[in-house]
């Protein structure tokens, strides 16, 4: 059975002390799908303070994560020093605002790998040499900043192991949701048929197969008409 091994590198490891303990992520760690570590970033330096971080060359605003520690703490992870050796089984993800913005797609990519190294960035960002020569992917998760790549690693941990088979109660689950097949999911109801003046649609009710199928792709263009009609420009 294929394991995937995510490695988070952060300046506050027990932030995710329990957030992987609950729902499909800890199903997929219990039936070892999957499994997860968060390393502190202090660890790999080598000064009696451990610092992380300097003031930006130029001048400016914060403070920047160095190199030395990153680098050093992927080499540890990973054994390799530069993106051109590390393992092709292996991705290296620097979570910042300036990243590629996360898709279903490279979820995907990400839940084909053995292992992943999540680097989370602080401050006003990491020293651009970690994107240049040592990281295989820069990842944003929205057009908005956060204090830092912390929730942002949450998020693609989660949305990297729903995918993993296994993972899932039912194997079509992730086939038939948003941005699969590049629009949004259809809507969805459950009892009661009729609730506050909202009636669930009759074709869903009757137990015709087609034309639950038909109305579904439907309802579904029509969604992403309405909430994300970028999603059809593409």
């Amino acid at each position: 059975m294929k394991s995937l091994r995510i490695d988070i590198i952060t300046i506050f490891p027990d932030y995710f002390r329990d957030a992987f303990d609950y729902g499909i992520i800890r199903r997929a760690r219990a039936a070892g799908l999957v499994e997860i570590n968060s390393h502190d970033l202090r660890a790999w330096t080598s000064d009696k303070h451990h610092v992380v971080d300097d003031r930006p060359f130029g001048g400016g605003d914060g403070m920047v994560l160095k190199p030395e520690p990153i680098f050093a703490a992927v080499e540890s992870l990973t054994g390799a020093a530069t993106r051109e050796s590390i393992a092709r089984d292996t991705r290296v993800a620097l979570l910042s605002a300036q990243g590629s913005v996360l898709t279903q797609s490279l979820a995907a990519e990400f839940a084909e790998c053995e292992r992943l190294v999540l680097i989370c960035g602080r401050y006003e960002g990491v020293d651009e040499r970690v994107a240049e020569t040592l990281v295989t992917d820069e990842i944003s998760i929205g057009d908005y900043v956060l204090s830092g790549g912390e929730p942002a690693a949450l998020v693609v941990v989660d949305s990297i192991v729903r995918l993993l088979p296994g993972a899932l109660g039912s194997e079509t689950s992730a086939v038939n949701e948003s941005f699969t097949q590049g629009l949004l999911d259809c809507p969805h109801y459950t009892r009661p048929p009729e609730f506050h003046g909202g009636r669930v649609p009759e074709v869903l009710l009757k137990g015709n197969h087609a034309e639950i199928a038909r109305w579904r792709s439907e309802a579904s263009l029509e969604k992403t008409k309405r909430n994300r009609p970028d999603l059809l420009k593409k």
